[in-house]
């Protein structure tokens, strides 16, 4: 009888009581740089994210959508030959994501999301080594969330994602020699994704 009843609260898409909710969201993340060459080695690191959000549920069928205006800091050292240097991607990012949810009982869901986010660089956009290297982020990116989270006691909610980058998120120039007395520089593109766990309180 109980694995009946939990069944049927699980089969039941959730719905709130109030269907536009303000609230506040941070986290952690750990960035992920993908390079199209080999020229540098990396060590991820882990970051933060923090800014208001706001949800938006339809009552009965357990779809919503939520938005968020967050600082997002996402970090990783590079390793260029045999320099190491440390570079921090910091962007005001705004994420737009459908959500689906999923009954648990009056106090609790699960829920499912996905959408796009758009971000703009704020801090240091150029990072160079002392042979001539550089990492330069561009001035915005575009990119998508994939996730699923907790909703607990209607106004407490965690989550988990993976943000993927859509085209290159930052320019690598590096120099390469051609002989023994000249050199020349080749450039390739970077995409910065990260995994994000955030909580968030709704009032």
């Amino acid at each position: 009888m109980g694995s009946i009843s939990l069944s049927f609260l699980i089969s039941i898409p959730a719905h709130a009581d109030e269907p536009l909710k303000f609230g506040v969201k941070t986290g952690l993340n750990v960035s992920d740089f993908s390079f199209s060459s080999d020229v540098f080695d990396k060590t991820n690191q882990v970051g933060w994210f923090f800014g208001p959000t706001v949800k938006f549920t339809l009552p009965v069928v357990g779809l919503g959508m939520d938005a968020s205006v967050i600082y997002d800091m996402r970090s990783a050292k590079l390793k260029h030959v045999s320099v190491d240097q440390s570079v921090k991607q910091q962007e005001i990012a705004i994420p737009i994501n459908a959500r689906y949810s999923i009954g648990l009982g009056s106090m609790a869901n699960i829920f499912f999301f996905g959408g796009p986010q758009i971000a703009f660089n704020v801090g240091a956009r150029n990072f160079e080594w002392t042979n001539g290297s550089n990492y330069a982020l561009k001035k915005s990116n575009f990119s998508v969330n994939l996730g699923f989270g907790v909703t607990a006691f209607k106004h407490l909610q965690v989550s988990a994602n993976y943000n993927i980058a859509c085209g290159n998120t930052a320019d690598i120039t590096w120099k390469t020699a051609v002989d023994a007395t000249s050199s020349a520089f080749k450039k390739k593109g970077s995409n910065n994704s990260s995994w994000q766990v955030g909580v968030a309180y709704f009032f």
